[in-house]
């Protein structure tokens, strides 16, 4: 029994009581999968037979780690248990019971992609507009409707949900539905949701498939139990319904899913479930300093929904939590990958150390860019650079037609995108023409009507003058005007606003970040040149990367919150805290959607093992105008003992009971729990305006030194602390008052020697 000697005693306690219910409340970096592990291997040990024992995960990853770790205490019997994703496990169960609900037990599993084509073509023979009957959404809806159990039938039946459709202006989802669902079964095929939707009708329609997994599965242990959606919870119940050995992991304060069908009441409620629960708590954090733990506590106790617990640690105390303020999302990228740097030497630390996480993938831009300029190397999880991700490639592909038309796969890539009646077909005959003729594939496009007929002829047409029409505005426009006049004119823009779904979201707000980017890159003071094109070839240089990168080099990590879940890291930078932003402005609707969001913060400070960086910039472009951030009320809610500001407050300091002078002033400066701002637009970065000094006139910076005292137009006045580079590239970093520290080429700065 060496296995038990390791664990502490609600450790212990938890994996010795095998019977009955158990619910097992484990704490961030409490050692939960240890737990769920050896309380596997302690029933094995036991006498229990492992093909009677039922282990449900949400991640593949998950259930492996756990049978290899069981294995070395058990032996090769670990390989009997019943273990994995819900599934995956549930599928295995269908493969054997798939005929009793009118399927082959070969049955074809769609993935997303299979769906969403399926869909498409519904929706084409339905003669429906795709554009209001998103392939995305529906799939959403349809989604929804499977993991709380609703049927097609019973969709179509239900007179609250179609009139929702109605109001919505899609009353034919049910329709859709109703013909989704027919076309799977005459394919002989189910997707992700059907696996738990057919499980529940197997188990519900056949008492007798029931009655024989019952007593099969005698002790059930469910992993991430918060994370479960009605249907799972259903299965889980239904199988524990006998023996109720029935033990169930989880923490209410890592709930992050609610936007897929989780629901944090599935575990919130499990005591009145079972009455006879035995209860406990993992509350020792072994990962994180007591400093990250406080802060953390602190964060989570503003949640009324929550199960209550005293998550504590024995660790060091370690250091404060560093909050930066930054002027802009720019800035705050290079803050974070200078700080990278400086702890990666001060601490002899490697740069898989570091994880930068954020509230949305379109935050990725500026601190890519910053970590590029520096070379740091870094790896983004969870999906690809934004550079490379699709919506960025298709506008960026507009933009390099209309620059450069003979730019083949731009074209082919964009031509009908969004759809504008250019098929495969044309295409191919237009590609065939070229090739034949020795023509440009451009060329044959201004002579379609030799080549094609009818529509289409006349689309194609219609695309080759959309493209000149941009090319006209490019010669005349700034580098933002442009790129905004291509993104609304070329279709793109409106296609994805369209696109409710959490991705439609999430690509629409990543082009959003792009045109900020551009409307910084056409402000920039250090540039002669700013047009669109000059972006374009700084963007082809920046993402130039090498394909066969080593899958295992020393990277920062960089990805979202609900990525980092399960993950930790010696130094976590946790960016973008800001109203509207983290919460964000869709999660202000309502208690429960806040206290997920404040979940999720609670989630990102404890992915920090030694070191947490918090940042927020005060300003952030949206569709090219600058607009005033407040730093989010979550700021507030973290104990003031456990931060470093690490900057000075501009409101003078009044001492005021149980808070710093400091952090009061920094408290009603930037008025911190304004539950619902208002973004106020400005067009300029600067929290006021500076006005120059009367025949304000700049100075022969030849002779600039290291101390001496400066003027800027904008920026106002300031000191210079650091001058590097050489001539004509020399590069000042200066201390402004109002400002903090910026860097500026003197060719470009226009200074004034004060």
């Amino acid at each position: 029994m060496d296995y038990l000697a390791g664990l502490n005693p609600s450790q212990r306690g938890a994996v010795e009581q095998t019977q009955g219910p158990v619910m097992i409340v484990a704490g961030a970096g409490s050692g939960k999968t240890r737990v769920i592990t050896y309380r596997v291997a302690h029933l094995i040990r036991q006498g229990v037979d492992p093909f009677n024992i039922l282990v449900l995960t949400f991640t593949n990853k998950a259930a492996k780690e756990m049978r290899e770790r069981i294995m070395k205490v058990v032996g090769s019997e670990a390989k009997n248990i019943w273990m994995g994703t819900f599934h995956s496990v549930f599928a295995r169960i269908l493969r054997s019971e798939a005929e009793l609900i009118g399927y082959p037990r070969n049955f074809t599993i769609y993935d997303t992609d299979d769906t969403k084509s399926l869909l498409r073509a519904i929706l084409r023979e339905m003669n429906l507009d795709d554009k209001l009957y998103n392939a995305n959404h529906v799939y959403g809806r349809i989604s929804s409707a499977k993991n709380n159990l609703i049927s097609p039938q019973e969709y179509n039946k239900n007179e609250a949900i179609m009139a929702e459709d109605r109001a919505n202006g899609r009353p034919q989802l049910g329709e859709i539905y109703m013909t989704y669902a027919q076309r799977c079964y005459r394919a002989g095929a189910m997707d992700f949701d059907d696996l738990l939707f057919k499980t529940n009708v197997l188990l519900n329609k056949h008492p007798d498939t029931l009655h024989k997994y019952q007593h099969q599965f005698k002790y059930l242990m469910v992993d991430e139990y918060q994370d479960t959606n009605f249907s799972q919870y259903l299965i889980v119940k239904r199988l524990a319904a006998v023996h109720e050995n029935i033990c169930v992991v989880g923490d209410d304060a890592q709930s992050i899913y609610a936007f897929r069908g989780a629901n944090i009441q599935n575990i919130l409620n499990f005591q009145k479930d079972y009455p006879d629960v035995q209860v406990f708590k993992l509350e020792q954090n072994y990962r994180s300093t007591k400093m990250i733990v406080n802060a953390a506590n602190s964060i989570i106790a503003n949640n009324k929904n929550q199960l209550e617990k005293n998550v504590f640690s024995d660790n060091e105390d370690g250091e404060k939590i560093k909050v930066s303020r930054a002027f802009s999302d720019n800035e705050e990228g290079k803050i974070v990958a200078e700080a990278i740097l400086q702890e990666k030497s001060l601490k002899s630390l490697v740069y898989k150390d570091f994880a930068i996480l954020y509230r949305t993938n379109a935050q990725s831009r500026s601190l890519e860019e910053a970590l590029r300029k520096l070379n740091v190397p870094y790896k983004l999880y969870g999906g690809t650079s934004f550079y490379q991700r699709k919506e960025i490639k298709d506008l960026i592909s507009y933009f390099r037609l209309t620059f450069n038309p003979n730019d083949e796969e731009a074209l082919k890539r964009v031509i009908n995108y969004p759809r504008r009646g250019i098929g495969d077909t044309t295409i191919e005959k237009l590609m065939v023409a070229a090739d034949q003729n020795n023509y440009r594939l451009w060329d044959v496009l201004a002579n379609a009507g030799s080549i094609l007929d009818g529509r289409s002829a006349t689309a194609v047409v219609n695309f080759a003058t959309m493209i000149q029409s941009f090319q006209a505005v490019a010669k005349n426009q700034s580098a933002f005007d442009t790129a905004m006049h291509i993104a609304q004119h070329s279709g793109l823009l409106k296609s994805l606003y369209e696109d409710k779904s959490v991705e439609g979201l999430s690509r629409y707000e990543n082009i959003q970040e792009l045109l900020n980017g551009i409307k910084e890159f056409s402000e920039r003071e250090d540039l002669e040149e700013k047009g669109l094109d000059i972006f374009l070839q700084d963007v082809a240089l920046l993402t130039n990367d090498d394909k066969d990168k080593d899958p295992n080099a020393d990277t920062v990590s960089l990805m979202t919150i609900h990525a980092s879940k399960g993950l930790e890291f010696n130094t976590v930078f946790i960016v973008g805290m800001e109203e509207n932003l983290f919460p964000s402005q869709l999660s202000l609707n309502s208690r429960s959607e806040l206290e997920e969001e404040r979940r999720l913060f609670y989630v990102a400070v404890t992915r920090a093992e030694k070191k947490l960086h918090i940042s927020y910039a005060t300003s952030r472009y949206r569709w090219g105008s600058l607009n005033n951030c407040e730093p989010s009320r979550f700021l507030d809610e973290l104990a003031p003992a456990c931060l470093e500001l690490d900057f000075k407050p501009r409101v003078p300091a009044q001492q005021e009971s149980g808070f710093s002078s400091e952090r009061m002033a920094w408290q009603r400066e930037e008025s911190f729990s304004k539950p619902k701002p208002k973004i106020v637009k400005t067009t300029s970065i600067l929290p006021k305006a500076h006005v120059p000094t009367a025949g304000f006139a700049p100075s022969d910076t030849s002779g600039l030194q290291v101390g001496m005292e400066v003027e800027h137009e904008r920026f106002g006045f300031g000191k210079v602390v650091n001058l590097e580079g050489n001539r004509p590239d020399i590069k000042a970093t200066i201390f402004f008052k109002e400002l903090g520290q910026k860097q500026l080429l003197l060719k470009f700065a226009k200074l004034r020697i004060v």
